[in-house]
């Protein structure tokens, strides 16, 4: 069974490498994001009415539906996670339940992220994404590839936002990497700022 552990700031390309990874370990990709969106019953209820009220969604509440996700039977020979932990409380409640094999470190650095993210837009009606400034890159202007659909960018994606966003990145998060290597587990460290199939390469590498 193998239980993997996707970190690196935003725009680091993780969500991608870890679905990229995911098929070629022919395990499940968990997405903290796509968990939130796609919750159902009584777990839905409380996160949704937590997230209008513009209220942190608590540990304990994330680590149940995390919990909940990996108890299906498609997690029997492992899974990876992309999203969780995000602090050090996530990652103790995380130890309780299970013990993680490996964490892959995707490593970017701010100015890059900045660059990645203010050029990102999403299609309004299908969700693919893609960049101006980096890949993927729409064929056309403002058009989406896969359905034609408007291509839009999200309020938050711009230069003081996305610094905010990393400052609680780097106080938050990388110390979880501390403490995992205190913990004995591998983390394998890979260069962000190379291309999409080159990070995929030396992760596949370092996983084998």
């Amino acid at each position: 069974m193998t239980k993997i552990v996707f970190i690196g700031p935003q725009a680091s390309g993780k969500g991608t490498q870890a679905k990229i990874l995911s098929q070629n370990l022919n395990i499940p990709h968990i997405s903290m994001g796509d968990l939130l969106r796609e919750i159902e019953g009584e777990l839905k209820e409380q996160t949704h009415k937590l997230m209008n009220q513009g209220k942190m969604i608590p540990d304990d509440l994330t680590l149940k539906i995390i919990k909940e996700r990996i108890e299906k039977p498609d997690c029997n020979n492992g899974f990876i996670l992309d999203g969780f932990p995000r602090n050090i409380n996530q990652a103790n409640l995380l130890k309780n339940i299970l013990k993680i094999d490996k964490i892959i470190e995707i490593t970017l650095s701010d100015e890059e992220a900045i660059k990645r993210i203010s050029g990102r837009v999403t299609c309004k009606d299908c969700k693919e994404g893609f960049n101006t400034l980096t890949a993927p890159k729409p064929k056309k202007e403002n058009i989406c590839d896969i359905c034609e659909g408007e291509l839009i960018k999200r309020a938050d994606d711009n230069e003081e936002a996305v610094k905010k966003r990393l400052e609680i990145y780097h106080k938050d998060t990388e110390p979880i990497l501390t403490e995992y290597n205190n913990q004995g587990i591998d983390i394998l460290k890979i260069n962000g700022e190379q291309t999409i199939e080159k990070i995929s390469q030396d992760i596949k590498e370092k996983v084998n």
